[in-house]
């Protein structure tokens, strides 16, 4: 029997986009899949994966920060180091790891570098895999890179179908719920402005309101309560610091939409078939990191400097945060009509090709979406997807994304190793 392992180290929001490339595996008959994961996210993995075999690590130690380092240390030696030699002696036939950061690389040394794709350890040093290093190049041109969720799920070499990954959207009469912050500030929505908007929603959709949130958002959701009309304020359920993983994906599993910026729980809606509504402003960009799935509907900051650096200061005042706060904004969701864009903002709605999630703008200016869509057909031609080149070919993006060391070495079983003659991309260069 095949076995197969994915590692995926990083967050919340992270395993859930795994999930392509996780149901794409557990779709084989014959064979096992593994994942290798935070010990935090064993709950929700389960709920996602329940096909899967689980292997917690300490990744994140946030459970660890008041002990002293050298009680840290003997903490995450004692859970997993065990668990490494476990992984060693599975016999993994594939190993897929998809982090670029130290504990990936030293994972992925427990395992023969051939059999594995994405970030693998050879010889005592650091690899990137051909199709990570692709994908380094393309991350320059943010704009118009390829859904996280599909650049993993593609390190397969026939992934399910897009529309096979999360059920249809659809109402399911719980109201509205409002994610109140994600980890990365600039990306969220104040509570003044999100009032605005929590209250206009009620007024077109009517329901209930939940808000989600860590016991960190809690401060923040009573500001939105304090800030909302008296009459929208009651009878609202206040949940952030009050679900585990079982219980909010119980309260996001019955809304009929929820508004959330780029969070964890935003992924969850997708893969639980809730709609969202989602506002990506700041570093968010919905054709990296948007909801999965057709149906759903972002609100894009698209100002010049958008998507920005959330390690860097803003010099403009989070001008991207503007439009959010436009009263004009709440006519643009009712109507979805083009005539009512706002400046500096796009409303975008979620797509599915063959390669995966994408976005067709329905109000506002996309003006990326020529480039982009000669990236998704550059990219379908490389993975040996068929599509035919656009008039005039793609030899600029052959230029700036393939380098010649690709060809210089084989690499066993590479992606592109076995597309480069199926697809003839050698004529390309």
């Amino acid at each position: 029997m095949r076995r197969t392992l994915v590692i995926q180290l990083a967050r919340f929001g992270d395993l859930v986009q795994t999930r392509r490339l996780m149901l794409s595996l557990l779709a084989a008959a014959d064979g096992e899949t593994h994942l290798c994961l935070d010990e935090s996210l064993v709950p929700l993995a389960r709920l996602l994966y329940p096909g899967a075999a689980l292997h917690p690590i300490i990744a994140h130690g946030t459970a660890l920060a008041r002990k002293s380092p050298a009680e840290q240390a003997r903490a995450i030696l004692g859970v997993n180091v065990p668990v490494f030699r476990e992984l060693r002696a599975a016999g993994f036939d594939r190993v897929y790891n998809l982090n670029f950061s130290p504990l990936n690389f030293r994972v992925a040394a427990l395992f023969d570098p051939d059999r594995v794709r994405g970030h693998v350890w050879r010889n005592g040093q650091e690899e990137v895999g051909q199709w990570a290093r692709l994908a380094m190049r393309w991350s320059t041109l943010r704009r118009i890179g390829l859904n996280i969720a599909d650049f993993w799920a593609w390190h397969h070499p026939a992934p399910i179908a897009p529309e096979a990954v999360n059920p249809p959207v659809r109402a399911r009469g719980g109201g509205l719920g409002v994610v109140m912050a994600g980890r990365e500030s600039r990306r969220s929505l104040p509570p003044q402005v999100l009032a605005g908007l929590v209250a206009g929603l009620r007024e077109l959709y009517g329901g209930g309101l939940t808000l989600l949130g860590s016991a960190g958002e809690a401060a923040a959701a009573h500001q939105l309560l304090r800030e909302l009309p008296p009459r929208q304020a009651q009878g609202v359920r206040n949940l952030c610091g009050a679900t585990d993983w079982d219980g909010l994906a119980e309260a996001v599993s019955g809304l009929d939409l929820l508004l959330t910026p780029d969070t964890g729980t935003m992924h969850l809606a997708a893969a639980l078939g809730v709609p969202v509504l989602a506002t990506f402003l700041s570093s968010a960009w919905c054709f990296e990191t948007g909801p999965y799935g057709p149906g759903h509907r972002v609100l894009q900051a698209g100002i010049d400097c958008a998507p920005c650096l959330e390690s860097q200061p803003c010099e403009l005042g989070v001008a991207c945060l503007r439009p959010f706060a436009d009263p004009r904004l709440l006519r643009l969701i009712a109507t979805g009509d083009a005539r009512r864009a706002l400046d500096g903002l796009t409303l975008y709605e979620s797509r599915l090709d063959g390669l995966g999630a994408t976005f067709a703008p329905l109000a506002g200016p996309d003006g990326h979406a020529e480039l982009r869509g000669r990236l998704r057909a550059f990219l379908a031609r490389h993975l040996g997807q068929g599509c035919d080149w656009p008039q005039g070919g793609l030899s600029d993006l052959a230029e700036r994304l393939y380098a010649e060391s690709d060809w210089c070495a084989e690499v066993a079983e590479s992606s592109w190793g076995r597309l480069a003659g199926a697809t003839g991309l050698n004529t390309f260069i």
